[in-house]
C-alpha cells in the first residue's frame, strides 16, 4: 500500500471535492481519482461515492480515512523521530489555539524555537475547544492550547500552563478607572463590547455573569480581542478581556485595566496532546518545555517592563 493514496485519500476527505483535493496534493484530478481507485481495489472496498459530482465517503471509506490519518502520523512521528536522534529536531510544530489565548501563544513558542532552532511553528489562532480536539484526533495540528470544562477523555493529555483572569479594560476618563477593583455586576451596569457568543471565551465572561445572577447586554460584540480593544480605545465603551491580552498590547494610552472581583474568578487554560505513544516528538517537546516554562510569570509583565 502507498503512503500516497492515503495521502490522496485524507485529502479527499479533508476538501470534499476531487478538484480541490488534487489541487492541494499537487497533482492532476484524474491522477488523484485513478490513486483512489487504485486504493479501492487494493482494499477491496469502495471508498467514494462518485456520481456527476463528488457526493461523500462511504461507510467503508469514512473508518478507513481513520486508520490512514492514524498511518500517515505515524509514518510523520517516526521521521520526526529519527530526525531528531542525528541532528535534533526539525520539521513544523502545528498549534491551535483559541482566540482568547492566542496572546498567550508565544510564551510557549519563543523558548521552543529557541531550544529547537532547526523547528517551524504554525500557530492557527482562531478555533474553538470542539476544532482542537478534533483536529488532534485526525492529527492535523500536534497541540492545542484551549479551556477545558469538561473531563478530557483518556485519548488525550494535558499540561495548564497558566490561569486566566479578565480585567475590565475602560477609558480613563471612567468613574471606574481610578478604582482598585471592580465587580462583575459593577461592569454588566457599564456600555459594554465583548467578544461574540461564537467565541468560547465569550461563553466564560458570560458563566461569571450567571454565577451573580446576571445577564450582560453588550452594545458591541466583535470576533477578536483586538476589535476590543479598538472599541473601547473610543472612550464610548468598557470591555472585558483576558489578562494575558494587556502582555500583548499592554494598558493604551487614555485607558485603565481593573481587575474584576466578586467572583475572583480565574479559569485554567490548557495545553492538549493525544495520550497516543510514542506520539508525535514535536508534541512531547512542547508539553516538556510547558511543564518547565513560567508562563504566569512572564504574562504578569506587560511591555515596557519586559527588561526587569
Amino acid at each position: 500500500m502507498l503512503f500516497r493514496r492515503l495521502e490522496y485519500l485524507v485529502a479527499l476527505s479533508r476538501e470534499r471535492h476531487f478538484a480541490r483535493a488534487a489541487q492541494s496534493c499537487y497533482v492532476s484530478r484524474p491522477a488523484l481519482s485513478e490513486a483512489i481507485r487504485k486504493l479501492e481495489d487494493e482494499l477491496d472496498v469502495p471508498l467514494a461515492r462518485r456520481g456527476r459530482k463528488y457526493e461523500g465517503l462511504t461507510p467503508e471509506g469514512e473508518r478507513i480515512v481513520v486508520w490512514a490519518q492514524r498511518i500517515l502520523a505515524d509514518r510523520d512521528a517516526l521521521k520526526d523521530e529519527v530526525g531528531a536522534l542525528r541532528t535534533g529536531l526539525s520539521g513544523t510544530l502545528r498549534i491551535g489555539v483559541i482566540p482568547t489565548a492566542a496572546g498567550a501563544v508565544a510564551q510557549l513558542t519563543a523558548p521552543f524555537c529557541a531550544a529547537h532552532p532547526l523547528v517551524t511553528v504554525t500557530v492557527l489562532g482562531d478555533l474553538q475547544a470542539d476544532d482542537i480536539l478534533r483536529q488532534l484526533t485526525r492529527f492535523e495540528i500536534d497541540a492545542g492550547i484551549t479551556y477545558l470544562h469538561e473531563d478530557l477523555p483518556d485519548t488525550f493529555r494535558a499540561v495548564a500552563p497558566y490561569r486566566e483572569r479578565h480585567v475590565l479594560l475602560t477609558g480613563a476618563a471612567d468613574g471606574t478607572a481610578q478604582r482598585a477593583t471592580v465587580s462583575w455586576a459593577e461592569a454588566s451596569r457599564l456600555p459594554l463590547c465583548l467578544l461574540t457568543g461564537a467565541v468560547q471565551g465569550r461563553r466564560v465572561v458570560d458563566e461569571v455573569f450567571a454565577e451573580v445572577g446576571l445577564r450582560p447586554s453588550p452594545r458591541v460584540e466583535t470576533d477578536s480581542v483586538a476589535g476590543l480593544f479598538a472599541h473601547v480605545r473610543t472612550g464610548r465603551w468598557a470591555g472585558i478581556v483576558p489578562h494575558a491580552w494587556l502582555h500583548v498590547f499592554g494598558v493604551p494610552p487614555g485607558m485603565r485595566a481593573v481587575p474584576l472581583v466578586e467572583p475572583a474568578r480565574e479559569v485554567s487554560v490548557e495545553l492538549v496532546t493525544t495520550a497516543r505513544e510514542p506520539g508525535s516528538v514535536m508534541a512531547r517537546a512542547l508539553r516538556e518545555l510547558a511543564r518547565s516554562t513560567d508562563v504566569e510569570a512572564a504574562l504578569e509583565r506587560l511591555p515596557g517592563d519586559l527588561g526587569r
